[in-house]
C-alpha cells in the first residue's frame, strides 16, 4: 500500500496573489488546504512606536502609510482622536471635504480591490478599467494636498485648505493632438468641485462596465461562489468589521450606528450580503462605489452652497497666513513654534473609529498632558480578517486560497505596524 502523508507548502511571500508580503504556510492533502498558519512580521515599520516619540501633528502624514490605500480615512481617525482630547470641532465645511475624502477613498479603495483581485483570479482587463477612473480620484488627491497618495490633508481642528478654485490641466505635447488634450481637459476647465461632479455624473456607468465584465461572468462566479464562506456568527466572532461583516448578512456600518461629521445629515444605503462567500463580499463592494458615489454628490452640492472657514482660527492649532507671517514677528514664532513643538494636549484617553473602506480603523490615544502621545494604539481592520484565513481556507483547493486573499483585501501596512 502507498503510504498518502499531507505535506507543508510556503505560500509568498514572492507570491504574486500575496503581494510581496504575506506568507503562509499551508498544511495540504494533495491540492485540499488542512490548514495553514499566516506568518507576519516581513514589513514592521513600528509606527505606533514612532507616534510616541514626534508631537501630535508630526504622526498624520504616518497614517498615510498604514493602509496605504486608505489613506485620508486612516487620517480622519487619528484627527478625530486628537481634536477629541482637545475639546475641539472642526468648522462645518471642514466636516463636509473631510466626508467627502472620505468617500473618494472608498472608491479608491474599491477600485485598486476590485482590479487587484480580478487580476489575481485571471481577469486582466478589469485591472485597466478600474484605475482608469482610479487617476481621476487621485487627481483630486493631488489638487487638495499636492500629493497624489499620501495627502497629510487633514489636520486637528479642520483641513490643511480650502478646495481649490481650478484643476491643473494637460498641456500639449508632439504625441498627442490638439483634440486628444481638449478631451483630457474637458472636466478640467472649472474648479475641484466641478472635476468631481463631473466624475460623479460618469462614474455610475463606469461600475456599469465593470459589472458587464464579472457579474454575470461564469468563470468569475465560478471563482467566487460558495468559496469562503463565512457565517454571521463567524464574522462576529472572528471581530470582523466593513464588507466582509456586511457580506455575512450584518448591516452594521459605523457611519449609520455611531454616525461622526456629518454622515447623520446625508442619504445612503448600507448594502448587505446574504451567503457571505467572496461572490456576495464581491457585490456589497460594487454597491458601496456607487454609495458613495451619492454621498460625495451631496457633499459637492453643499459645498457648493455653503463658503467658510475650513479650519479653526487658533493659532495653537492652525498656523498664521504665510503673508502675516512675513510681515510679524509674533506670527512668525507662532509658526515655528506650531512645527517644532506642535501643541499640548489634555492628559485623558479616547477612542475613534471610523468606518474605512476595510471596516473599522480605530485609534486609541492616551495623552499625558505633553505635546506627544503616551501611548497609540492602532485598530487595524484587516487583523482580525487575517486571523480567520484558516477558518476560511480549510477544505478549499489551493487555487482558492488566491480568491479568499483577494476577498479579504488586506493591505499589510495597517497589518504589521
Amino acid at each position: 500500500m502507498t503510504e498518502i502523508r499531507n505535506y507543508t507548502m510556503n505560500f509568498g511571500p514572492q507570491h504574486p496573489a500575496a503581494h510581496g508580503v504575506l506568507r503562509i504556510v499551508m498544511e495540504m492533502d494533495g491540492e485540499v488546504i488542512e490548514r495553514l498558519d499566516p506568518h507576519i512580521g516581513l514589513l514592521h515599520r513600528a509606527t505606533e512606536k514612532l507616534a510616541e516619540s514626534k508631537p501630535y501633528n508630526h504622526s498624520i502624514g504616518y497614517m498615510d502609510r498604514l493602509d496605504y490605500v486608505s489613506m485620508m480615512c486612516n487620517e480622519h481617525a487619528y484627527v478625530m482622536a486628537i481634536e477629541a482630547l482637545l475639546g475641539v470641532r472642526p468648522p462645518v465645511r471642514a466636516s463636509y471635504i473631510r466626508v467627502m475624502f472620505d468617500e473618494i477613498t472608498r472608491i479608491r479603495n474599491h477600485l485598486m480591490w476590485l482590479g487587484a483581485h480580478a487580476l489575481d483570479i485571471g481577469a486582466m482587463a478589469v485591472f485597466l478599467y478600474a484605475f482608469r477612473e482610479r487617476e481621476d480620484l487621485m487627481d483630486c488627491y493631488e489638487a487638495v494636498s499636492g500629493a497624489r497618495m499620501h495627502a497629510t490633508y487633514f489636520r486637528p481642528g479642520g483641513v490643511y485648505r480650502d478646495l481649490p478654485s481650478e484643476m491643473p490641466q494637460y498641456a500639449g505635447n508632439a504625441r498627442e493632438s490638439k483634440k486628444d488634450i481638449a478631451r483630457r481637459n474637458e472636466h478640467r476647465e472649472g474648479s475641484l468641485l466641478d472635476f468631481i461632479d463631473g466624475f460623479t455624473e460618469r462614474f455610475p456607468g463606469c461600475v456599469d462596465e465593470y459589472e458587464t465584465l464579472l457579474t454575470d461572468n461564469r468563470i468569475w462566479k465560478q471563482r467566487t461562489v460558495n468559496i469562503g464562506i463565512v457565517s454571521p456568527e463567524q464574522a462576529l466572532q472572528s471581530g470582523f468589521t466593513g464588507p466582509m461583516l456586511r457580506g455575512s448578512g450584518f448591516e452594521w456600518d459605523l457611519r449609520r450606528k455611531e454616525p461622526y461629521e456629518v454622515y447623520d445629515q446625508l442619504e445612503f444605503d448600507i448594502p448587505v450580503g446574504t451567503a457571505g462567500d467572496s461572490y456576495d463580499r464581491y457585490l456589497v463592494r460594487v454597491e458601496e462605489m456607487r454609495q458613495s458615489n451619492r454621498v460625495i454628490r451631496q457633499c459637492s452640492d453643499w459645498l457648493r452652497r455653503n463658503p467658510g472657514p475650513v479650519m479653526l482660527d487658533d493659532h495653537k492649532l492652525s498656523p498664521p497666513a504665510r503673508t502675516g507671517m512675513k510681515e510679524d514677528m509674533e506670527s512668525l514664532i507662532n509658526h515655528f513654534k506650531l512645527f517644532t513643538e506642535g501643541f499640548n494636549v489634555p492628559e485623558g484617553q479616547v477612542y475613534r473609529a471610523v468606518e474605512a473602506p476595510k471596516g473599522e480603523f480605530g485609534i486609541y490615544l492616551v495623552s499625558d498632558g505633553a505635546n506627544k502621545p503616551y501611548r497609540v494604539k492602532i485598530r487595524a481592520p484587516g487583523f482580525p480578517h487575517l486571523a480567520a484565513l484558516d477558518e476560511m481556507s480549510r477544505g478549499h483547493m489551493l487555487t482558492d486560497m488566491v480568491a479568499i486573499i483577494g476577498t479579504q483585501d488586506i493591505v499589510f501596512g495597517e497589518i504589521d505596524r
